[in-house]
């Protein structure tokens, strides 16, 4: 799409490789800092995005080959025209075995005891861990990852490589400690926790049905072959979806930390159930644990992820990792389903635990 008026330009272009709303807000950062481009527009919807600004006479496809050089470090490309999206089902004959084998463990586990990641009523520190390590192999984290490493180059040309990478990944942790306990503590000053058991009842479980329909949403958006889903995608206020990725942009040395803190509020779907979650526990610490669970679940890849150029959803192995990784979501948000129809007494016990 094209569009001119006076000395200002607008071209509407197609974004290969947005899957989420940090996607959009990524991009939307990245490409507001580009000093010809004046106003920034992008949309799940439709996978777009829309930069107005004096491009000195270049035509629509030059403007497109210069942004996604400002993009592609994080894995997008602009095109002039749509792209048809193209579904891997044979990733499924390898995706499928493995995350069959996961469950199959994952139940073996809990029967034996060893393990209690899912009953009926609460959702526990290691299923919260376990949450923590799929969501960094999502998409919406590998955007956190891209975040990181945009931020540490500003420290790397002087000389400081891994003190911004361990402040990060200190303030993130510690702040979802805090603001998760926050967030129970809020929930332990709501109306459900003096009210009768009954309507305390319902209520948790209404959150517990809209954290397994959330991590559903997730599992089916994370399998590549349903792309309508990406528009559904809960949404975090955008004004703290944007003051947390504008303060990447910060030159100080706080920045780092900062950052860690301010990823608590970035749209990620995995980290708001979480969220939900701990409002529903009525308690600072139980609330602050299960988001530090989270967090420390989510560790090890976001670190090998800063720390080097690992990037998954770049690599050639995406396809079946990432259905992988939505299959074993969509199963985890049956098991939440299933036991909070349970738990209520709408249906009967039928895993067991």
């Amino acid at each position: 799409m094209y569009c001119q008026n006076m000395n200002q330009t607008t071209y509407k272009y197609h974004v290969n490789g947005m899957h989420c709303q940090s996607c959009v807000l990524l991009t939307e950062s990245e490409l507001r800092e580009v000093p010809y481009i004046t106003i920034v527009e992008a949309s799940l919807d439709d996978l777009s995005v829309s930069v107005s600004g004096n491009f000195g006479g270049k035509n629509a496809q030059e403007v497109a080959d210069d942004l996604s050089g400002v993009l592609s470090k994080h894995g997008y490309q602009l095109s002039v025209e749509k792209e048809e999206a193209k579904s891997k089902w044979s990733d499924f004959k390898i995706a499928a075995p493995v995350a069959l084998a996961f469950i199959f463990l994952f139940i073996l586990l809990q029967k034996l005891g060893i393990v209690n990641l899912v009953n009926s009523e609460s959702l526990g520190y290691a299923t919260a861990f376990v949450i923590g390590i799929i969501a960094s192999l999502s998409s919406c984290m590998a955007v956190v990852g891209g975040l990181v490493l945009s931020m540490s180059a500003t420290f790397a040309k002087q000389g400081d490589k891994v003190k911004p990478q361990v402040m990060f990944h200190v303030g993130r942790v510690g702040a979802f400690f805090i603001l998760g306990g926050v967030v129970g503590a809020i929930g332990s000053a709501s109306a459900w926790s003096e009210g009768t058991a009954f309507a305390s009842s319902l209520i948790t479980f209404a959150l517990s049905l809209i954290i397994g329909l959330t991590m559903l949403w997730m599992g089916v958006n994370l399998l590549g072959v349903f792309h309508f889903t990406k528009r559904f995608q809960p949404l975090m206020p955008k004004f703290l979806s944007r003051h947390a990725v504008g303060v990447t942009r910060f030159n100080h040395s706080l920045a780092p930390l900062l950052f860690g803190i301010a990823t608590f509020f970035l749209p990620c779907g995995f980290t708001q159930s979480m969220q939900i979650y701990t409002l529903s526990t009525g308690s600072f610490l139980t609330g602050g644990l299960t988001m530090l669970a989270f967090a420390l679940g989510t560790l090890p890849v976001l670190a090998a992820v800063s720390f080097s150029s690992l990037a998954i959803h770049k690599s050639s192995a995406a396809g079946v990792f990432f259905k992988s990784a939505g299959l074993i979501v969509i199963a985890f948000a049956v098991f939440n389903i299933i036991n909070s129809l349970a738990a209520i007494g709408i249906i009967k016990p039928v895993f067991g635990f």
